[in-house]
């Protein structure tokens, strides 16, 4: 599986660098910062009943726009993000009892971005997908209800409890729209996105208990991007050189 994902990846990245090689030359280099919402669920099997983990996400942005393809505006973004993720459980087996486990994940998105609108001083919509990985930095657990009664769970699905996830790598595929409005050299961007898990949580092999258990995630997020004038960076780096001389 993660050999196809890396493949998969490869060939993403050729496809829309070769796409964006007959436009008009872009170099617009951003950073910046992001914040927001996720709202995560585990697709398990066997299954078991959820509810959305609402958590909290911010991070790290970098942003070049390489190219202008007739409307299209073409560019790639990386971010570094931390992101709390996890599953609770909608129990209804009259116990009274409520779950919640928190894995907390550093992400690291590879995103391709294309934009239609303004480049500078008003709205343009864009489109964003691509690959992202993550490593689990640790995970807690919460217990609900006077007396913890597992006795008729669904299914008898019970090996999550106090059981730690078996990987801490994790890694999919992460998509989404968004708006930005762009003034001067400042940039504002509201994302919507979603991430399907690639990879599984807990062991999947035969000896282990769940044939399935990635992370799907919708997140809501707000980003800042600040235009950096690289250009105007290296003429400087070679006046210094120069008055050396």
């Amino acid at each position: 599986m993660f050999k196809k994902f890396i493949c998969s990846t490869i060939v993403f990245v050729l496809c829309v660098h070769l796409y964006c090689q007959v436009g008009e030359q872009r170099s617009a280099f951003s950073i910046g910062v992001n914040g927001g919402m996720t709202m995560n669920t585990m697709n398990f099997s066997p299954t078991i009943k959820q509810r959305p983990k609402k958590g909290a996400m911010f991070g790290l942005n970098c942003r070049f726009i390489s190219e202008k393809y007739f409307s299209t505006i073409c560019g790639f973004e990386i971010e570094l993000n931390y992101a709390n993720l996890g599953w609770e459980e909608r129990i209804e087996d009259g116990s009274g009892n409520t779950y919640s486990h928190s894995i907390q994940y550093v992400q690291l998105p590879l995103l391709m971005q294309l934009g239609w609108g303004k480049e500078s001083n008003g709205l343009k919509f864009i489109f964003e997908a691509g690959p992202q990985l993550g490593f689990s930095l640790g995970t807690s657990e919460k217990f609900g209800g006077d007396t913890w009664d597992t006795s008729h769970r669904p299914n008898n699905v019970v090996y999550q409890y106090n059981h730690d996830i078996d990987h801490s790598f994790d890694y999919g595929i992460l998509g989404g729209l968004g708006v930005e409005w762009s003034f001067g050299r400042n940039h504002l961007l509201l994302h919507g996105r979603y991430y399907f898990g690639l990879g599984d949580t807990y062991d999947h092999s035969k000896q282990g208990y769940f044939s399935r258990s990635a992370n799907q995630t919708i997140e809501v997020k707000l980003t800042y991007l600040k235009d950096i004038s690289l250009p105007r960076l290296f003429k400087k780096k070679k006046k210094e050189v120069k008055s050396e001389k």
